[in-house]
């Protein structure tokens, strides 16, 4: 009895040193006392819950194969455990293992059918994939569960936009707003369906609305500078895209509608230095420099000439 109660000691010493180098921010150190008190007995219930430990932080520490194989180990213990289906699902989408993260949501859905979160992102996947139909059906499943998922509306109203369903979509992302007003993917998405309407002057309304939510998401300054060059205002495009690069550094397609804007306006070693920094992000963007109309004036400037031959002999 008293080398029992020896054992179970050691395990929540361990477990407290664990915990206390996790709040001061000692990851590494922490898993390292939650391995130390698996190694002292205790029973499956608290074996379960310092593995979920482990897991978490390895997901943390953005090592999802370790986080991955500590979540099976649960399911060794434990093959009820939605949650660690659920936690291998996330890691192999992290490892961009879309079959096997369907096929552990669905384990963790079939052992807890009111699991929102993985109906989520079930729906999620078959939206990357382009599977519309069962898209929606997962996303639906989520709001009969939880109906104040704004997210899975502003999705459903996504899917219905790329599909031309504008009716549908808008009324799809206006649930979404109600539900949250500030969320600034549905702001963008009313902005686009708005801008698909013809009405140019709404987009930009809900453009602005989305990146005083969020001034990090790229895409607002980008299709809010489309319709000011679209209507020839490249001052006002130019100003646009400027403030999306001061929030948005790495933002390729930003320095790239920059470039074009200047092109136009014929200032070329302007639009050369942003077309420069736009292939530093993303050297794939050539192709587009070397057929776009809107670079024309920039075609027989040595320095455009050169940026196109260096890119060449690098590739």
């Amino acid at each position: 009895m008293n080398k029992h109660l020896n054992q179970y000691d050691r395990r929540e010493n361990y477990v407290i040193l664990a915990e206390n180098a996790y709040l001061g921010g000692e990851r590494k150190k922490a898993i390292k006392f939650y391995k130390k008190a698996l190694q002292f007995a205790g029973n499956n219930e608290d074996n379960v819950q310092i593995l979920y430990n482990i897991a978490i932080i390895y997901d943390e520490l953005d090592i999802p194969e370790k986080a991955l194989e500590t979540y099976e180990k649960i399911i060794d213990i434990d093959e009820g455990q939605a949650g660690a289906f659920y936690g291998a699902a996330t890691m192999y989408e992290r490892l961009e293992d879309m079959e096997k993260a369907l096929d552990s949501y669905f384990k963790a859905i079939k052992i807890d059918p009111e699991y929102d979160r993985a109906y989520f992102y079930i729906a999620n996947i078959y939206d990357e994939k382009g599977d519309d139909e069962k898209a929606i059906c997962y996303y639906q499943k989520v709001i009969n569960l939880k109906p104040d998922d704004y997210m899975a509306y502003n999705n459903i109203g996504s899917i219905y936009e790329e599909r031309g369903e504008y009716n549908k979509a808008f009324e799809m992302i206006k649930k979404s707003l109600e539900l949250n007003s500030d969320y600034y993917r549905a702001l963008f998405n009313m902005g686009v369906i708005y801008k698909k309407l013809g009405d140019n002057k709404k987009a930009i309304e809900y453009y602005n609305k989305s990146i005083e939510n969020n001034n990090e998401y790229s895409d607002s300054y980008l299709n809010k500078s489309a319709i000011y060059i679209e209507e020839g205002e490249l001052e006002k495009a130019i100003k646009t895209l400027t403030e999306g690069i001061e929030y948005n550094t790495y933002a390729k397609y930003l320095y790239y509608n920059r470039a074009c804007c200047y092109a136009r306006l014929n200032e070329i070693g302007k639009a050369i230095k942003d077309l420069r920094k736009s292939i530093v992000l993303y050297p794939k963007i050539i192709e587009m420099i070397k057929v776009d109309t809107d670079l024309n004036n920039l075609r027989n400037d040595k320095r455009f000439i050169n940026l196109i031959n260096q890119v060449d002999e690098y590739n």
